[in-house]
């Protein structure tokens, strides 16, 4: 074996531990997002292309890569080139700078959706812009949003991100709050839907459709499992929301940039009303973006509708959003041929081991961004995925990070441009002499 390979991750070192014990003296809990509570408390010295380092040396593939925005891998050179140009002239100017109007020309001939644009730090902050401006734009009050979707933590939309499912669930469902100290009443005007149940739909927009000013989805649903939307029901929820008025939002923080240049609006050819993207917009700097229909976003621009904030089109955040994109479209879009063909090659590998163990091992998803579970079922939305074998995953994910593998911890695998055939090879060894730890 390798010494490259001895040094592989082998779960919590000593000093991730010393470190998370000393961290939880000053941070709440150790961490800076609740996302990282839990779990085996790694702390990492750096990341270069494909590989995380841990602070003891160890090394790990990191099929994190940050929770998704890491498209182009860790401190991909060409942004980190022209982020560390830009640092010298300024980073905040309370005004405009050149650069955004190149990510806005950029990002505009990229999204089809997009007539006009607005940037910002988080998708959580964009998804409540969405849902204002369509309030305003319609003069309606509710949006529905569909379970097992997470749109943000915010109080009106944090609902039925996980939350107990019964096969006798009425429609809408009832509110189940994610968080202690949420409002009850914050949440007020938001219906809750199953989704990719095209005839449930139906039936409750055909019966409310006074009411709702919007209808959020992800278009694959990558927050809870690596589901994709059934045969025309994207295009049966187009449909029905030009019929009755509704403004159709598409979060696409985790496929925008992601899974196609045009994200997955582009792949599945349809185009919403607004578009929220963030993650692999910035390939692992703090950007988001607002984008849609140009009479809708002049109410933006008018400032009928506010959407503020200090920190929004930084020069940094900017810069590197900028040479992001430009590498994504570089060579015909060579990243995602590159990003389809591994990352097929991954999930190929992967269901291959499952089979040949002869365990129920489901993957799921789309090469870029996919999903591992264990199920006899097939998973078509979150009631399905709810009854998977998720303390069998947890043993499955525990077993790989030990071999230097790191999935995120709710088994989702993201790919970058940085992971390698090698990369690919050892982590199809290290899936097979997993599983066998997952029971």
């Amino acid at each position: 074996m390798s010494t490259r390979n001895e040094q592989r991750g082998n779960g919590a070192t000593n000093a991730s531990r010393r470190y998370h014990e000393q961290a939880r003296a000053h941070i709440a809990g150790g961490v800076n997002s609740n996302v990282r509570l839990g779990g085996t408390p790694l702390c990492f010295a750096s990341g270069a292309g494909s590989h995380l380092t841990d602070v003891d040396g160890k090394v790990y593939i990191d099929y994190a890569l940050g929770m998704g925005p890491n498209i182009l891998g860790h401190a991909p050179p060409a942004v980190i080139a022209e982020v560390s140009r830009t640092l010298s002239i300024g980073q905040l100017f309370a005004g405009q700078n050149a650069i955004e109007l190149e990510l806005a020309t950029q990002f505009c001939g990229c999204v089809p959706s997009a007539e006009l644009v607005r940037f910002g730090l988080s998708g959580s902050e964009m998804v409540q812009a969405a849902m204002r401006v369509a309030r305003a734009f319609t003069g309606r009050p509710e949006v529905v949003k569909f379970e097992g979707h997470y749109h943000g933590w915010f109080d009106n939309i944090f609902i039925n991100n996980s939350a107990p499912v019964a096969s006798d669930d009425p429609v809408p469902r009832p509110h189940h709050l994610q968080s202690a100290g949420q409002s009850r009443i914050a949440s007020d005007d938001i219906a809750v839907l199953p989704w990719n149940d095209a005839a449930a739909l139906e039936r409750y927009v055909v019966g409310n459709a006074g009411r709702i000013a919007a209808i959020i989805t992800e278009p694959v649903m990558l927050n809870t499992g690596g589901i994709l939307p059934r045969e025309g029901y994207l295009q049966h929820l187009r449909r029905l929301c030009s019929d009755h008025g509704i403004v159709l939002v598409f979060d696409e923080v985790i496929t925008g940039f992601r899974v196609g240049l045009g994200g997955a609006q582009g792949l599945f050819g349809i185009r919403p009303d607004l578009s929220v993207f963030a993650k692999a917009l910035g390939a692992g700097f703090p950007v988001s973006a607002l984008a849609g229909r140009r009479e809708i976003m002049e109410l933006i621009a008018s400032g009928r509708v506010n959407h503020s904030g200090t920190y929004n089109a930084n020069v940094v955040s900017v810069t590197a959003a900028l040479a992001a994109l430009r590498e994504l479209a570089a060579g015909e879009q060579a990243v995602y041929r590159r990003l389809d063909s591994v990352g097929r090659a991954l999930m190929d590998g992967i269901a291959a081991a499952g089979r040949r163990a002869g365990l129920p091992l489901q993957v799921s998803g789309l090469p870029a961004a996919f999903h591992t579970c264990f199920a006899e079922h097939a998973i078509h939305d979150y009631a399905t995925y709810t009854r998977a074998d998720h303390a069998r995953l947890g043993r499955f994910l525990g077993a790989l990070l030990n071999r230097g593998v790191r999935p995120t911890g709710r088994g989702t695998w993201f790919l970058s441009s940085a992971h390698t055939d090698a990369d690919v090879a050892e982590t199809i060894a290290a899936v097979q002499a997993a599983l066998p730890e997952a029971g």
